[in-house]
Formats: C-alpha cells, structure tokens, sequence
C-alpha cells in the first residue's frame, strides 16, 4: 500500500469517485489506500457532498506549513511521553477526530475532545488546547462550552488556580444514557401519532411498531451500560491483538438534541 501525503491526482479520483456514488471502501479500493485514508480526507475538506479536489490539496498544503512554522527551523519536535511516535500519534489523532465528526460532532469539538481522550492525564488548559492545535483561544472557549454543555467534559480548577477541562472515563455511560432517554421521547411521539391517526389505521400501526421497537433498544442500552459501568475504571495491561482485551469503545453518542 503506497504512504505519504495524497497527490492532487489521487484527490481528483476521490471526488470523482464521491461523484459517482461510491463507498469510501471502494474509492480506497481503487486508489490502493486504506479506506481510513479516504475517509478522514473527506471529513476534513467539506465531507462526501462539498468535497473539492483543488481546495481539499490547497487546505493540506496550508496545514502543512503551519506544522513548519510551529517548529522553529533546527528546532526538534519534543519528545512523546512513553516513547511514543509523534507522527503515528498525529495520524491517530486525525482518525479518531474524524470518527467523531462521523458521530456529528462539529470538528473543532471533535479536536479538542480527541486531545482530552488522548491526554495520559485526561485534561488539559485552555492555553494547552491551543498550543496543541495552534487555534485561537475563542476557539477553544466556543468548543469546550458547547462539549460542557452536552455534558462530554467538565471545568475544574488545579492547584494553581488554572482552569481546566477534564474528561471523565464516566461520558460514556452518561452518552449512553442520554441516547436511551431519547429514544424514549422518540417512542413517545410515535404513540402520541396512534392517538391522533386513530387506532388500527395502517398509520397508526406503524408507528406502534417503530414505539415498540424504540422502547426495545432503549430499554437494552440501559440494561448493558449498567453491566458494563464498571469496565470503565478497569486497570488492564492488555497488549493490542490479545484476544483477552476489551476492544476499542465506540466514540460517544452525540445528542443532536
């Protein structure tokens, strides 16, 4: 599979491909590039239906000398925590930034929640955000007060009186949670439709269904997040491909409400 940077012409197949109707898969396919590849390229520049070929290269080409200018010439990168990889961490960062666009997370809100997740200590400050994403500080404080507000993060204060955001292993039993009770409003509309459209009406039996089925799941969500709860505060050594590790959690369900 070839790496690097994608090239002008392999954007232009993208969207072409976009164009046409195909699956992210099959333009990954074709392109011999991991469907991962394609898919955080389209995220990032537009999504599937405002994909351009010409802005999408001319953002990368920006992006990249921004990451120039951040580190002074003869400057080395600081060194990752643990030994890490800053690149495989950059890249890995993108992808699950992408996945949570995906969720419909707005991308600035999809950043700064991947820097919380990715962080060993679990926050950051404000002024960290901003040197890590090199945004502006409104920036920051527009996509942290719209994360507060679904409840994905929390403010507190250190021992030096900063102000910090905090990302709790508890979000996602509290996202789970909040999707069951949505699905609970959504099968209450629906019944509320077999009042008004008349008992035993092909309408009205629609919707009974869809209620019921909602209430399923719902019930379901709630039924597996209590079982689980505790597998979020689990310590675990397991190395990647043991079969005897958990696997990797789904990203928060966003509430669109």
């Amino acid at each position: 599979m070839p790496g690097g940077r994608l090239t002008q012409q392999e954007r232009q197949q993208i969207a072409l491909g976009l164009a046409d109707g195909l699956a992210y898969a099959e333009i990954a396919r074709r392109l011999d590039r991991p469907t991962s590849t394609i898919t955080r390229e389209v995220m990032r520049n537009g999504g599937p239906t405002a994909y351009r070929a010409d802005l999408a290269h001319r953002a990368t080409e920006r992006r990249a000398h921004r990451r120039r200018q951040a580190v002074p010439r003869g400057q080395q990168v600081p060194a990752q925590a643990h030994g890490r990889d800053a690149e495989a961490v950059r890249e890995y960062e993108e992808t699950f930034t992408t996945l949570l666009m995906q969720q419909g997370l707005p991308k600035m809100m999809s950043r700064v929640l991947t820097c919380l997740f990715t962080a060993d200590a679990g926050s950051l400050t404000a002024s960290e955000l901003v040197g890590h994403l090199q945004v502006s500080p409104a920036s920051i404080s527009k996509a942290t007060t719209f994360l507060e507000s679904q409840g994905l993060i929390r403010r507190e204060r250190d021992e030096r009186r900063r102000e910090r955001y905090v990302v709790d292993d508890d979000v996602w039993y509290q996202s789970m949670i909040a999707s069951a009770r949505s699905h609970a409003q959504l099968a209450a509309t629906a019944r509320q439709g077999v009042r008004v459209l008349g008992p035993h009406t092909p309408a009205a039996i629609r919707l009974e269904n869809i209620a019921r089925f909602v209430d399923f799941v719902g019930e379901s969500i709630i039924r597996a997040a209590e079982q689980a709860r505790e597998i979020l505060y689990t310590k675990t050594d397991a190395t990647p491909g043991d079969s005897t590790a958990p696997g990797p959690a789904a990203p928060p369900i966003i509430n669109p409400d």
